[in-house]
């Protein structure tokens, strides 16, 4: 495969990665960024811990959805991340998408 093919193949992968995230956002809460890697999730705790002076972060996710496009299986239960680097959480905005209560369009 020449750089180019794999280039144009990482694209393709994340272009599709985005528009499944496009259709699947609205189903979760919570936007959570680690050093290496994204997540969409339903519940999300961060505890800083501290081992001998060094501190940490640990983090848990449930019913989430991983931003990597080299993993097959993307949704997960449980998800558990150790990090020393800053966790980034941001509780999702729900856009307003009810449909009428009367019915009408």
């Amino acid at each position: 495969m020449s750089a180019e093919d794999l280039e144009q193949y990482e694209t393709e992968m994340e272009l599709q990665l985005y528009r499944e995230y496009r259709d699947i956002v609205g189903h979760f809460a919570f936007v959570v960024e680690t050093e290496r890697r994204f997540y969409l999730c339903n519940s999300v705790d961060v505890q800083v811990r501290n081992s001998e002076g060094d501190m940490y972060f640990e983090v848990r996710m449930s019913d989430a959805w991983v931003w990597d496009m080299y993993r097959p299986a993307r949704f997960v239960k449980n998800v558990r991340v150790v990090t020393f680097k800053d966790v980034n959480v941001e509780e999702l905005e729900k856009p307003d998408l009810r449909l009428p209560e009367d019915g009408g369009f």
